[in-house]
């Protein structure tokens, strides 16, 4: 785990390899910050990353919350994610929650167009199945900003688990 000071002193491509899978899938997030080094805490890091998910155009918003995989779903998980998820007790389901949560994620995709987002490390599966109907209410803008705030929460926990802080 590199701390602030060397991942501020790496080459570029280094920096970015590094910092990528705070953001799922979504490399250019990383490189996009490197220009802004040197950062004077890890704080200031998430701040600058979220700031250029903030000012990306909205293609690139919608293909970063659509690089998230679905809750309970078939897709392969990055290992982040696979920790999450099962951090929130989405890997012991009954047969009926994954019912649930296949319905729920098909609504929603339907819905809005790309999968839920939610920091899984803060929430349970209680809090969660009980945040989709919920968020299937809101417009598709509001949906686009809580996503991308949960995003945000997510890349936090992250950069706690990847830079010394």
């Amino acid at each position: 785990m590199p701390n602030l000071a060397e991942l501020n002193a790496l080459p570029r491509e280094e920096y970015t390899r590094v910092v990528a899978p705070v953001f799922e899938h979504s490399p250019w997030v990383a490189a996009r910050s490197c220009a802004s080094r040197p950062f004077a805490s890890r704080e200031q890091l998430h701040a600058k990353l979220c700031e250029t998910v903030q000012n990306a155009k909205r293609d690139e918003q919608l293909a970063l919350i659509r690089a998230h995989p679905d809750l309970v779903g078939q897709a392969a998980l990055t290992s982040e994610s696979q920790s999450e998820q099962a951090s929130a007790g989405l890997g012991n389901l009954s047969p009926e929650e994954v019912a649930l949560f296949e319905r729920y994620n098909e609504e929603y995709k339907e819905r809005f167009g790309f999968p839920f987002v939610i920091c899984a490390r803060l929430n349970k599966k209680e809090a969660i199945l009980s945040a989709f109907p919920e968020r299937l209410q809101n417009s598709r803008e509001k949906e686009i900003e809580t996503a991308l705030g949960e995003i945000y929460k997510i890349a936090e926990l992250r950069l706690r688990d990847l830079v010394e802080g």
